[in-house]
């Protein structure tokens, strides 16, 4: 059965030697200090010149060595630890061995050898190996290992036992192929018997043995036994080897505090080659491999070396552990001085009367706490972060996160406001002065800015009568005598602040227009956009427990604003994204609602703030994308567009004085004549705004700039001819008549995020089985409603002249052009229906004539959105007649007077009336856009005759 020297596996300890099994019940490590003696380095370092010291172990230096030692006996050993008792162990009984030997030097060393039997117990290890002539401490705890102790050292035992190492030491009963071959037997010397049953005792290694064979398992192992010689050489390269060993041993004691002095004292005064390596094999930690391997090996020149060549490697591992440790504890020492002289600076500003920096910090905070308007909440949680940055050192992790979040609470203009008195008048001239026309939002404003002057107005009037009135009368008032008020109730403080949102296409004025209402209100104005944002931290703040935690874009702003009612433009809120980090555009509901922004929660403040005072204005191009929930708390203002009429006026209102400025010109350096200015919004830009406007009209003055810089003072007159002149050839085409003078092309108006548009739709048939395709990246409504207009047209298509068996052999293709351009909607079903109608009867649709409304497998014409910003677009392409849905009449108000003049609006109610409206009679010619009829091409040429009496429609 395998033995256990330990009753628990032995513990490996990186940069320690082997250290022997520990003693039961463990106490706590007593360590002496022992000062290192010099001695042995001296002597090692002599000059060889000298004659050799003898290596004879001297009598009188182990006497004085034994001294303290000898009457330590295995039961003391409980009150050292582990380390220390194996080694004092090992000690004794080595110099007790070389005592004997000086004593007697007249006997001789093989007759003080003990006998040793061929046959012998076997005692198996776990993770342990004992060398010949050492001493080793062990524990045996199994019951077949005790006895076999008990035998050996009780009456008539010689006291002789086999020590072999076991190959697995997880292995709890080793047999006999569980073992290595090559062991050691030993002397037992000591014997203790412990409380817990088991056996404490020290060995002492003889000679090296191989296990021939296993004669007994039971109750213990037996073995047949032979000894092994080891192979000594004399000579240079071996008292080497012997020197530099005794050198490498002598770092390593310095460098581990396990090994006593009087370990490394007992191997200088080892002469015997042998000896040493079996005494330094013991004394230091090795991997079970490498000490059955020193072991085995039978020359002891290479025992030597490979004990070298370990001590070497150990060493490096040892001290580069210390150079370490040894960086450590600069680091810690220059923090314990940096304390310490801290500590004593503070003492000596303390008797100079001088204060603490931190301390200075801190009442600063204080002060300018006491003099915000924090409310009581957030005043409640300020004093307590206070309170704990006063007790915290500035080193501290958290004493600057406390710092940064009390500059946070104290710096926010929780009740600073920067309104000026109300004037209706002026605020009117402010906004006609930086906007033309948009007079719906210019009311808009102008009737908040009424009810808010006539409230304030009306409320001081009440607080001089109150005033007015006895101190007893007033008593009947207490809210504690009557019923909660409505504003009690709902905690209202004041009229809530408009949330707007401005729709519209990009250029028509939405961000100036909020700047402009900042001016005209007297108050501050930020702007944040909402473009692309995906993280809700962005609105609410992140936690404080995150790093570099910071509060929300709303509270950044306001504290730049340094105002608690500024005007706030929340830029792009139609381009909110969301992922697995939030949605943004559900953390805007709180911000946006009136009932609930009164008592906003930023995650990084978790204190309330006020953002009742806020005025939230709210941009977009679109308003489809825009969540519902966060619509429905918005006043939606839309900005369509402007007609070619009023982009001329913006033109010498605002752009052109802008430009002269910013190009460092005047009027006397360059004018624009208004012919000029038309033909910039006509044939260089088409948009819905004045961006691209003002690009151009910056292009043209940049040029005028850079012929005054050369030299001419000449006033440049700007007209037609000096525009195509500066900008090149013409940008922009009315191709409307020419893309529908064959039949199957309809053109048709669509709303997109740059404002209302034109679109082409196409059709054309080939050979086939009734097979219908669309094409030009077209979402699935749009789709939806080309097959509603196809099945319409097959439901009627005896009414419409069309052979019924046309569909049995033909196949319809619809094709929308500007295929990169996603298009979806219903708006274009009479389009689309309008388009196969001409294709299939042969009948041109009418050359300046573009329509809109949805239609239905009946026929019906039912209403559309977006009706000024698509009349616009037909405008800007230069048509002169619009088809409707009847039911959009109405919206036919929103439209300037200029522009219901110049355009034909044909009002339908069902797709018979379009078909008339737009479709040419059969063999009437395409009408283009001056409204005169041109022959249809023939041959690719165009006829010479023209019929100049254009076909009457009825104004609306």
């Amino acid at each position: 059965m395998p033995d256990d020297q330990n009753n628990q596996k032995t513990r490996k300890r990186k940069v320690q030697p082997e250290n022997p099994e520990p003693i039961a019940d463990k106490p706590k490590p007593i360590r002496k200090n022992v000062r290192r003696k010099k001695e042995p380095t001296e002597a090692l370092e002599a000059s060889p010149k000298k004659p050799r010291r003898s290596r004879k172990v001297d009598a009188k230096t182990n006497s004085e060595i034994l001294q303290g030692l000898q009457d330590i006996d295995l039961a003391d050993l409980k009150n050292l630890d582990d380390d220390k008792a194996a080694a004092l162990l090992r000690l004794i009984a080595q110099i007790e061995a070389e005592k004997n030997k000086g004593d007697s030097d007249s006997e001789d060393e093989e007759d003080n050898k003990p006998q040793i039997p061929d046959i012998l117990p076997i005692l198996p290890l776990k993770d342990t190996v004992v060398y010949p002539l050492t001493v080793f401490p062990l524990a045996v705890g199994q019951e077949r290992s005790i006895r076999l102790i008990e035998e050996v050292v009780g009456i008539g035992g010689d006291r002789l036992v086999g020590l072999v190492a076991q190959k697995n030491i997880e292995q709890e009963q080793a047999g006999p192929d569980d073992s290595f071959k090559i062991g050691t037997v030993a002397l037992v010397h000591k014997l203790l018997k412990v409380p817990d049953g088991s056996i404490r005792l020290a060995v002492q290694g003889i000679e090296k043995i191989e296990v021939l064979e296993y004669i007994q398992t039971e109750p213990y192992l037996k073995a047949r036994i032979r000894i092994i010689q080891d192979v000594e050489e004399t000579g240079v390269e071996v008292e080497a080897l012997m020197r530099n060993s005794i050198t490498l041993f002598q770092r390593l004691v310095s460098l581990v505090p396990q090994i006593p002095d009087e370990l490394l004292m007992a191997a200088i005064n080892i002469e015997q080659p042998r000896q040493l390596a079996y005494l330094i094999g013991t004394s230091v930690r090795m991997d079970l491999e490498q000490r059955q391997e020193i072991l085995e090996t039978v020359n002891v020149r290479e025992k030597l070396e490979k004990l070298n060549a370990f001590l070497t490697k150990e060493l490096e591992v040892l001290e580069l552990g210390r150079k370490i440790q040894s960086q450590v504890q600069e680091e810690l020492n220059k923090s314990q001085r940096e304390y310490f002289l801290r500590e004593q600076l503070k003492a000596l500003q303390k008797e100079l009367g001088e204060e603490d920096p931190q301390v200075a910090e801190i009442n600063q905070l204080r002060e300018t706490l006491q003099k915000s308007h924090i409310p009581a909440e957030g005043r409640r949680e300020a004093e307590r972060e206070l309170d704990r940055l006063s007790r915290l050192p500035p080193a501290a992790a958290e004493y600057g996160v406390i710092k940064t979040y009390l500059d946070w609470l104290v710096s926010l203009p929780w009740n600073k406001t920067t309104e000026n008195a109300l004037d209706i008048i002026k605020a009117r001239q402010t906004l006609d002065e930086d906007h033309y026309d948009l007079e719906k939002v210019k009311e808009r404003i102008l009737e908040y800015l009424a009810v808010r002057k006539l409230r304030l107005e009306r409320q001081k009037a009440a607080q001089a009568v109150a005033e007015a009135v006895p101190s007893e009368s007033l008593a009947e008032d207490d809210p504690t005598h009557r019923p909660p008020t409505f504003e009690e109730v709902h905690h209202y403080t004041g009229p809530r602040e408009p949330i707007l949102c401005f729709v519209g296409p990009p250029g028509v004025g939405k961000t100036s227009l909020g700047q402009s209402i900042a001016r005209a209100l007297g108050r501050k104005f930020t702007r944040m956009s909402l473009g692309g944002m995906r993280d809700e931290a962005e609105i609410r703040g992140h936690r404080r427990t995150y790093i570099g935690a910071m509060p929300g874009r709303i509270i950044q702003a306001l504290r730049r604003a340094e105002s608690s009612d500024p005007v706030f433009m929340l830029d792009e809120v139609d381009k909110i994204g969301m992922d697995y980090r939030g949605d943004p555009s559900s953390a805007l509901l709180e911000v946006l609602d009136p009932e609930q922004n009164s008592d906003f929660r930023d995650h990084y403040l978790d204190v309330p703030f006020d953002l009742s005072k806020v005025m939230f204005i709210a941009t977009a191009n679109l308003l489809d994308p825009i969540p519902a929930p966060l619509r429905d708390r918005m006043e939606i203002l839309t900005l369509s567009g402007y007609t070619e009429d009023e982009k001329v006026k913006i033109a010498f209102n605002y752009l052109i004085p802008k430009m002269l400025k910013a190009n460092a010109l005047t009027e006397e350096d360059a004018v624009f004549e208004e012919a000029a200015v038309h033909r910039l919004v006509r044939e260089y830009t088409r948009e819905a705004g004045v961006r691209n406007l003002e690009r151009e009209i910056a292009t043209v003055l940049r040029k005028v700039a850079r012929t005054v810089a050369e030299g001419n003072t000449e006033k440049t007159l700007i007209n037609e001819a000096k525009v195509t002149e500066l900008l090149g050839k013409q940008r922009y085409f009315y191709d409307v008549a020419e893309r529908t003078q064959q039949p199957g092309v309809a053109t048709g108006l669509a709303v997109t995020e740059v404002g209302g548009d034109i679109l082409f739709i196409e059709a054309t048939r080939m050979p086939g089985s009734k097979n219908l395709m669309v094409t030009g990246q077209l979402g699935d409504v749009m789709r939806e409603s080309v097959q509603a207009a196809l099945s319409y047209v097959r439901s009627r298509a005896t009414h419409l002249g069309i052979e019924p068996a046309f569909f049995e052999k033909n196949d319809i293709h619809i094709h929308i052009p500007a295929g990169a351009i996603p298009k979806d909607g219903p708006s274009a079903g009479i389009t689309i229906t309008t388009a196969i109608v001409s294709l299939l009867t042969g009948r041109s649709v009418h050359g300046d004539i573009a329509m809109t409304g949805e239609i239905t497998l009946r026929g019906k014409v039912l209403p559309i959105g977006g009706v000024k910003e698509k009349v616009l677009a037909a405008r800007r392409a230069g048509l002169k007649t619009v088809i409707l849905p009847k039911m959009n009449e109405r919206d036919l108000d929103d439209l300037t007077p200029e522009l219901r003049q110049e355009i034909t609006f044909v009002l339908v109610d069902n797709i018979d009336e379009v078909l008339e409206a737009a479709l040419n009679k059969p063999g009437e010619h395409n009408l283009p856009l001056n409204g005169v009829d041109l022959e249809p091409i023939k041959n690719g040429k165009e006829d010479n005759e023209v019929v100049t009496k254009p076909k009457s429609r009825k104004k609306q």
